[in-house]
């Protein structure tokens, strides 16, 4: 009980900070006139703040450390975790962190080419595996159950360099990266929590606490009393990152857990975060299709989509939250019943339908 509420109080920590430091984010963002500037691409019409990712590294990195310390004076330190592999996975993990929210902050105030990021990008992926976390089981999804650390170690790579991006791109409106952030957090933190993994637990909930206050002003502020705010970089390569940290750790099989107990991790991984993943694998074939460079931003992500059916950009956002807490929803109970490769399908399929329909949508409003 000591533990939840430590991390009760590492959340709240985390809120405060963050309802603290963002307001102090806005005034230098103002008088150093820091904004992201409208174009054709752009939803926003005026000048807005992008700094606002610049929390959560910081008071994620203190939250953690002063309530980890605690927990430890208070003798209620790793009981479930190996303590050494702990240290080493959080030490490796903050590494990478580390590295992209430099290259973030540098992206957000001067740009940075997309090669310098994908090799910042590979760099920090490297971490977990350097740690011992890696993808080292697929629990019979297409058949395939046990992988080699040849396969796995790559896999892991790609998918970190994956995930990280998806959150990146899935940032084109209002609430939409961190409400999608906000519930997986919150799916991987109670899991956490159930399996009596803390200090995991902990770093989710403390992220979602910094992403709340933010929400808040990136949602509701208004633009022309200067409290309107938007992540940036910094922030979405953050979030993608202990996101992709949470993919990997829960999905690496250990022997010590029964995998009846994990209910097929990878599908439980993948719903909470199939938004942000199939919109970019959507986004970059029909840039193959269309022979158009896989870099170049354009307006044809699920949120454009939305917005071209005629919804305003916060009505977008909420049906895209509700369509993501659906897919979650159905997979977790249907992977109980149905075979593993057979729900995966199902969830492509129906969101392949779905964009088809969207696209039906947009060209009869066209005519």
């Amino acid at each position: 009980m000591e533990n939840l509420y430590i991390i009760i109080s590492a959340f709240v920590s985390a809120v405060i900070l963050g309802r603290i430091i963002i307001p102090n984010i806005l005034i230098i963002s103002f008088r150093k006139r820091l904004f992201d500037v409208p174009d054709e691409r752009k939803v926003h019409k005026r000048p807005v703040p992008r700094l606002g990712g610049v929390t959560f590294f910081p008071v994620i990195l203190f939250s953690l450390c002063v309530f980890t310390a605690v927990r430890l004076m208070a003798n209620c330190g790793p009981a479930a975790e190996d303590t050494q592999e702990l240290v080493c996975e959080f030490l490796f993990m903050m590494g990478g962190l580390t590295l992209l929210y430099i290259v973030g902050i540098a992206d957000d105030l001067v740009g940075v080419r997309y090669r310098k990021k994908f090799l910042v990008q590979i760099i920090s992926a490297a971490m977990f595996p350097l740690s011992g976390l890696y993808i080292n089981s697929f629990y019979g999804l297409f058949g395939i159950f046990l992988i080699p650390e040849e396969v796995g170690i790559p896999l892991t790579m790609l998918l970190v360099v994956f995930i990280t991006n998806a959150i990146n791109l899935i940032d084109g409106i209002d609430g939409l990266a961190s409400g999608l952030s906000m519930v997986a957090l919150v799916v991987f933190g109670v899991l956490f929590v159930h399996f009596q993994m803390w200090s995991y637990a902990m770093l989710a909930f403390v992220t979602v606490g910094v992403i709340i206050p933010f929400f808040s002003y990136n949602v509701f502020g208004s633009v022309d009393l200067g409290r309107k705010i938007f992540m940036g970089d910094t922030g979405s390569l953050t979030l993608g990152f202990i996101l992709s940290f949470f993919v990997i750790k829960y999905c690496m099989y250990e022997p010590s857990m029964l995998l009846t107990m994990k209910s097929s991790p990878v599908l439980v991984s993948f719903s909470v975060l199939m938004v942000p993943c199939l919109d970019v694998v959507r986004v970059v074939l029909r840039r193959a299709r269309n022979k158009r460079s896989l870099f170049m931003p354009d307006k044809t992500h699920i949120h454009h989509k939305f917005l071209e059916m005629g919804f305003t950009p916060r009505k977008a956002m909420m049906t895209i939250q509700l369509m993501s807490a659906c897919f979650c929803a159905f997979t977790i109970v249907a992977i109980h019943y149905m075979n593993n490769t057979l729900v995966f399908v199902i969830d492509v399929v129906v969101w392949t339908v779905l964009h088809l329909w969207f696209d039906r949508v947009i060209e009869k409003k066209k005519r």
